[in-house]
């Protein structure tokens, strides 16, 4: 098959390419006439009037807030209940972990467009999941356990395993 190819190529190559004559014969062009034409004005399309922004736009408003979530801060345990989509299917799916960071809280009420983490370990593997809180993927959110931590983000929960990794219950 490799040798009709190189054939194939070798006849192509050895066949004189016909050329096209060129003509020498010189187009006649157009005498360019000296007067100024005059050019026909395009009509613009009318502009619409742009929206004058009256009052500043909040995008928070615009996310619906998930009713199923209770609040909470950094350092306490939850349980997520998570809707998994395979095809058409649905099911639930329990992630169940400390918060590490972001509860983003305003008194009572969760600021929906903002994300928390969870890590908890799985098998001796840290499995860390960041969700928005206003997801429509979060099923329910209910909290296990509070704990009390000094500092907002717990990334140092990282480095340490075993009794090091505990998380002190608030009272």
């Amino acid at each position: 098959m490799i040798e009709e190819e190189k054939k194939s190529e070798e006849s192509a190559a050895e066949e004189p390419v016909a050329e096209e004559p060129k003509s020498e014969e010189p187009v006649a062009e157009e005498p360019k006439s000296e007067e100024p034409v005059a050019e026909e004005p395009v009509a613009e399309e009318p502009k619409s009037e742009e929206p004058v922004a009256e009052e500043p736009i909040n995008y928070l408003d615009k996310i619906q807030s998930n009713e199923k979530i209770e609040t909470f801060k950094s350092g306490d345990t939850v349980l997520v209940n998570l809707l998994i989509r395979e095809g058409d299917r649905q099911r639930i799916q329990a992630f169940q972990g400390n918060v590490i960071k972001g509860s983003h809280k305003n008194g009572s009420q969760i600021l929906p467009g903002k994300s928390f983490t969870v890590r908890r370990i799985a098998s001796g593997v840290g499995v860390e999941r960041t969700l928005p809180i206003s997801s429509p993927s979060i099923d329910s959110l209910k909290v296990v356990r509070r704990g009390k931590v000094k500092q907002s983000n717990l990334y140092y929960l990282r480095d340490l395993t075993g009794k090091k990794a505990r998380i002190r219950e608030a009272r």
